[in-house]
């Protein structure tokens, strides 16, 4: 039986220069990044076109780990990130750096045309961003990140975030091409306050609320990415249709992605995403099967770093981040969170996001994994935090905050292990993840005449399915598998010779689905 991830598939057809991508995010290293501008005053010329709300960019000269590149386009990037600390007089501010702003072929190690370097903002730990993005990574595609120190004109300006762009080059990478329609689902502030909106219906952020059938009324609450107008209408088509008639949703979303996504963001309370108060910081692309697949994005303050979770009108407690709900926004049936409640709302759906959440928390929480990983970041960054100059936080700050919670100034960030140790034994011990759930014990498939014959055996299930497609640029069919004898369930397939498939056994709390990672993994057949 062949198990394979398709990210990976996708990595080593595109040759060498994926391979030696994976050297500018190695985690287990830290990238030094010297960047030169001729004017000398470049600070305010960057600060003055960031507040402007322009996205031009100054011209500078870029070591990346002592490879030259010249011509790069240069800017500040980020909301909070650079405003709060720009306000206090910080000068550890975010960068976006463009390679081929000016020399279309010209690239940084490994293909890559951005460098996104963010100044740790909001969280004292430095954890929460590469951690975050380790565990998203098993699950769905997310960028790669590590550490960057980063100089301007010889000047240290400290230790950075160093993460991978959701860009052509990513999806490239993830998904096999980068031109079909790509959407940025992060309100532009900027434009939306030249903007009137009085003859729009309202909406809420970036959640996918139905207002309408005019551009106008989306574009500034999403930025379309893609060269091509007709992406304004196929993400209004997508909008309708999640908002009336979500029994149709998979025909135009990749609906396990998004319950991963969910899932994802629950378990390890990412509330700085779709799911709380400021609804955004996600992609949607539509993939070569021609369904919206959400893209995770912007996680420093992931892991309980934000407390507004869009239903409560304050911020969060530490017990209510320990024991935040599976079923937020849903429970109340939030009508500004359609993506959740219209989905959760199929009881398969339900299931299938239930039993997500359980391999998430027995993956990282229950097994320790997530502490393990973040001593050994800890350990890697220890000495370059003690050192930068130019810190959000102190290294006492830092030193504590794996373990408990530590001012910001702006609100709290409640300790990694006091987060995780609480909602391990709040989700471990859920109602719908105790007693009796289904088991996959094996799954084989066979040749016959006309096709491929897929058996199970499982465990407690009340249905078993068989999730089908011939390769990425086909949508996955679902169909009922048949009951041979207890516990025997088999399907066949005419009319193929290879495909791609999974299998979901639906019991009465939750589903499992195998392989355990589907629909990210998969197994595949070839005859």
């Amino acid at each position: 039986m062949k198990r394979y991830l398709l990210s990976f598939f996708l990595i080593v057809a595109m040759g060498l220069s994926s391979l030696l991508a994976q050297d500018l995010y190695d985690s287990t290293r830290i990238a030094e990044i010297k960047i030169y501008f001729k004017q000398a005053n470049w600070h305010q010329i960057l600060d003055s076109t960031k507040m402007s709300g322009s996205n031009d960019r100054l011209m500078g000269t870029v070591y990346v780990d002592g490879r030259k590149f010249e011509n790069v386009g240069i800017r500040y990037k980020g909301n909070s990130s650079f405003n709060n600390p720009r306000s206090k007089g910080h000068r550890k501010l975010p960068f976006n750096l463009k390679a081929d702003y000016r020399d279309k072929d010209q690239t940084f190690p490994g293909g890559y045309e951005t460098i996104k370097l963010s100044n740790v903002f909001q969280d004292p730990s430095f954890l929460r961003e590469i951690l975050s993005y380790e565990i998203a990574r098993e699950y769905m595609p997310a960028s790669r990140c590590n550490f960057a120190k980063v100089w301007v004109n010889d000047e240290y300006l400290g230790l950075y975030n160093n993460t991978q762009a959701v860009d052509e080059v990513f999806l490239k990478e993830h998904f096999g091409n980068h031109k079909e329609t790509f959407i940025k689902c992060d309100p532009e502030y900027d434009v939306i306050r030249k903007k009137d909106f009085s003859n729009c219906p309202k909406g809420d952020k970036a959640s996918l609320m139905y207002m309408g059938d005019d551009p106008y009324c989306y574009d500034g609450w999403y930025e379309l990415e893609s060269k091509s107008d007709k992406g304004w209408l196929e993400l209004i088509d997508l909008i309708k249709l999640l908002n009336s008639k979500p029994d149709e949703i998979e025909s135009a979303m990749n609906v396990d992605a998004v319950l991963w996504m969910h899932a994802f963001n629950n378990v390890v309370v990412n509330l700085d995403s779709y799911t709380g108060r400021l609804s955004h910081n996600y992609y949607l692309y539509r993939t070569p099967d021609s369904l919206f697949t959400p893209i995770v994005w912007d996680m420093n303050i992931s892991l309980g770093g934000f407390r507004w979770d869009g239903e409560k009108a304050g911020e969060l407690t530490n017990a209510e981040l320990q024991e935040y709900s599976m079923f937020a926004h849903y429970k109340s049936r939030n009508p500004k969170r359609p993506l959740i409640t219209n989905l959760l709302s199929n009881p398969l759906y339900r299931k299938i996001y239930v039993g997500h959440c359980r391999t998430i928390v027995n993956d990282w929480l229950v097994s320790g994994r997530w502490l393990e990983r973040a001593k050994q970041i800890q350990a890697l960054i220890d000495e370059e935090v003690k050192n930068d100059p130019e810190k959000l936080y102190t290294y006492k700050g830092f030193r504590d905050n794996l373990k408990k919670t530590v001012s910001t100034g702006y609100s709290e960030a409640i300790g990694l292990e006091e987060l995780f140790k609480a909602r391990t034994e709040y989700l471990s011990n859920h109602p719908l993840f105790r007693g009796t759930n289904p088991q996959v014990l094996e799954v084989k498939h066979e040749k016959i005449t006309d096709g491929i014959r897929i058996k199970a055996s499982v465990k407690d299930a009340e249905n078993v399915y068989l999730v089908f497609r011939k390769n990425e640029k086909h949508p996955f069919r679902r169909v009922p598998m048949n009951v041979e004898e207890a516990g025997e369930w088999s399907r066949e397939i005419t009319g193929l010779k290879k495909c791609q498939y999974y299998i979901i056994a639906e019991g009465d709390r939750l589903a499992v689905c195998s392989p355990e990672k589907a629909s990210y993994e998969l197994y595949s057949v070839e005859f």
